[in-house]
């Protein structure tokens, strides 16, 4: 049986950059907080070649450049630095693993592993770790990211997996569920008696979710123009996003149950039809009022991998009959931002018609970044006599999460992960049924590009994208919620 808690923590690719960003400064945020067995070591390896003291050094640098002084505990760093060993590794060859094993150590008190590893290297990485003892049943694997990027290399990097680990200790990470706005939509919706009554064709209208950035390749030149905005973002995050908002209620909060209701969501995700997709990339513009290049200028050279996608999905069930779900996600757009609109119908008979009240639907938007907040739009009257008419007025009700629960610590999404590995509960993390789910209706979009040759559209760095993907709201009588 696996421990409760591991008592060793080994971090591949532990002096890249996701480690210096968000997994070191994480990891210190539950030292800080005690969050962590005070025997709990952690074990650093990559090809880089430190020892203990340099990768001390590193991760020390890597705290006072990413963690804000205010949630940095200078006292309790060394004691955090103490934890930290390291072990230069290359996974591409079995020879380096038993010194591997020996700097990890006992780990009869279980051992959780994050792994974060270019794709080709899974299978040898998942070879090294089983002929070196560092696969037994104590030992649990978290999986960052990308997992392959079509179905049939999802698979093939999966079957690596599963040939040392069952699936029960086998933990995929989508950083997106961790942030504590996206776990509060599971609150929202079922631990509050309004909103699930609505919760379906008949009181909602359409959904829309949005992941938008300003930002172009920040550095990630090879590996955008090989992923794409589709693979990169919507393969994952945004329909990690719709299976929790269209959801059947679980009949409990634990992995099974949760799981186990997403993937349904996810086999009934219609095929996308030509009109219903469009794929864009930035050209030059302006974004925050500095000129911007184009694609193709940051990357050094043309390409068609698109900046852009914007989707019209639909759930064949039930509940959703009829309702559409709009996705976009770009970079070098108008402003950065991360949200779920739940936009309901509107009220089936207006009694202020003839008195000059006009009514606007209502509309709940749930805001992952940069704020995090639940507002919900409802109509208010004006205060006056009504002599000439009732003014009616859209007003909003704001939960602002970040002034209801200021006395609490923000955590980084990688924090909960992290502590939910080490600690072996799977809720937030994603089942291979899932995963081979958002691939197949992935793939299938891939497929119809590349069938049709789809265009590529401009749009220029600063707005909303393509003109298309207006369209794609504005013909059905809707409108983006810019």
């Amino acid at each position: 049986m696996i421990a409760s808690r591991s008592s060793a923590l080994l971090l591949f690719g532990a002096t890249g950059d996701l480690a210096r960003r968000m997994l070191l400064p994480s990891l210190f945020g539950l030292h800080e907080d005690g969050l962590l067995n005070p025997g709990l070591r952690i074990v650093g390896t990559a090809r880089s070649t430190l020892d203990d003291a340099g990768f001390r050094e590193m991760a020390r640098a890597a705290l006072s450049e990413f963690l804000p002084a205010e949630r940095r505990d200078d006292s309790k760093l060394e004691g955090f630095l103490e934890r930290l060993s390291y072990q230069p590794l290359d996974a591409s060859s079995l020879d380096g693993f038993p010194a591997l094993a020996d700097k990890v150590g006992d780990t009869s008190g279980g051992l959780a592993i994050f792994l974060s590893t270019a794709p080709f290297l899974f299978e040898p990485t998942i070879k090294g770790l089983a002929a070196s003892g560092l696969a037994h049943e104590g030992v649990r694997i978290g999986l960052e990211k990308p997992l392959g990027n079509d179905l049939a290399s999802s698979r093939l990097i999966n079957d690596a997996v599963a040939a040392a680990f069952p699936e029960e200790r086998i933990f995929r990470i989508d950083h997106y569920l961790g942030k504590e706005t996206v776990q509060n939509l599971l609150a929202l919706r079922f631990a509050n008696a309004m909103f699930e009554p609505l919760w379906n064709s008949a009181g909602i209208d359409h959904f829309q979710i949005t992941v938008s950035e300003t930002v172009g390749l920040e550095g990630r030149k090879g590996f955008y123009e090989d992923t794409g905005a589709l693979r990169d973002m919507v393969q994952n995050h945004m329909l990690q996003l719709l299976a929790l908002t269209a959801m059947e209620p679980p009949a409990d909060y634990d992995a099974t149950s949760i799981r186990d209701e997403k993937v349904k969501v996810l086999r009934a995700l219609r095929a996308v039809k030509p009109g219903e997709m469009v794929r864009g990339q930035y050209a030059a513009g302006a974004v925050g009022g500095k000129t911007v290049g184009g694609f193709a200028e940051d990357l050094g050279e043309a390409s068609d991998a698109e900046t852009f996608v914007a989707l019209k999905a639909h759930v064949e069930n039930w509940r959703w009959q009829g309702v559409p779900f709009y996705l976009r996600t770009g970079k070098r757009l108008a402003e950065r931002r991360s949200e779920i609109v739940v936009q309901f119908k509107c009220v089936p008979h207006n009694i202020f018609a003839e008195r000059g009240g006009k009514l606007i639907a209502n509309r709940l938007v749930i805001r992952l970044q940069p704020e995090e907040y639940v507002r919900l739009q409802l109509m208010a009257k004006e205060p006056g006599l009504d002599r000439n008419g009732i003014v009616l007025r859209e007003v909003p009700l704001d939960l602002s999460l970040t002034a209801a629960f200021a006395k609490a610590r923000r955590r980084i999404a990688y924090e909960r992960l992290l502590l939910d590995l080490i600690e072996g509960e799977q809720t937030l993390f994603v089942r291979r049924d899932e995963v081979e789910a958002q691939w197949r209706w992935v793939d299938a979009i891939r497929e119809a590009w590349a069938e049709a040759a789809g265009e590529v559209k401009a749009y220029a760095a600063g707005t909303w994208g393509p003109n298309a993907a207006i369209a794609l709201t504005e013909r059905d009588g809707r409108s983006w919620n810019d």
